[in-house]
């Protein structure tokens, strides 16, 4: 027998010998009380689900951090991002500070995303997440990262991760750290995702600096530069 039988045969039973108006309040009030009861035990259910479900996520989330690595999809390109040791060198040794701190120390703060930062005395301010949104610039790119094939250990980029001179990333001076730019080879029609998660070039006239990877599948690596159209990715999986 279900419960909501059982509670229907004992309102009948309860109807069926009220005599005075003492029953019938007594009646109502048990009505309410049981109501009560029935919202209270499914809002108790719904909330420890919701709390079981985030505790889930919040613990996957921490395990993928403390492994110190991710690895996701983004327009068809697969990306590995892991977290590079303080102790390695950054791939811009010319960063003096940023957002005025020593650069590994906002790096350690977590103050990189878009925090001004000075290269040679001149310092650089990034754009905002809202105007990064609309990026859409035509130049000419070059490639990066040539020293770390001959030297020891790893090398750190500006937002704290291990640069991969292999991968799909890429180094831009005002983008916010990090962002998902499409880069189009103008030579030949190429286009490609990549992640920018490190600051650069710092030589005039460029615009952005792809790993050695990234400028063998646009096909630039021999030539070491390219005119480009750079824009922000924003599209699903």
């Amino acid at each position: 027998m279900s419960n909501d039988t059982t509670i229907g045969s004992i309102l009948l039973t309860m109807l069926r010998n009220i005599k005075t108006k003492q029953s019938i309040y007594l009646l109502i009030l048990w009505i309410v009380l049981l109501s009560c009861q029935v919202v209270r035990t499914t809002y108790d259910v719904t909330e420890e689900t919701v709390k079981a479900t985030y505790n889930v996520a919040k613990f996957t989330a921490k395990s993928a951090y403390n492994a110190g690595k991710l690895i996701y999809i983004v327009g068809g390109f697969t990306f590995k991002v892991v977290a590079a040791p303080l102790s390695w060198p950054l791939t811009r040794q010319e960063i003096e500070t940023i957002d005025g701190l020593p650069p590994k120390e906002a790096i350690r703060q977590g103050k990189v995303k878009k925090s001004p930062y000075v290269v040679r005395g001149k310092r650089y301010v990034p754009m905002s997440v809202e105007q990064a949104r609309n990026y859409r610039e035509t130049g000419i790119a070059s490639w990066y990262g040539h020293e770390t094939y001959r030297q020891k250990g790893g090398h750190m980029t500006a937002n704290g991760e291990a640069f991969d001179p292999n991968g799909l990333n890429a180094a831009h001076k005002y983008l916010p750290l990090p962002t998902f730019v499409k880069v189009t080879n103008l030579e030949n029609r190429r286009s490609i995702i990549l992640r920018v998660n490190d600051r650069g070039p710092f030589v005039e006239g460029r615009i952005i600096d792809l790993s050695a990877g990234a400028a063998r599948k646009l096909g630039f690596y021999e030539k070491g530069t390219a005119r480009v159209r750079v824009e922000t990715y924003e599209g699903k999986g």
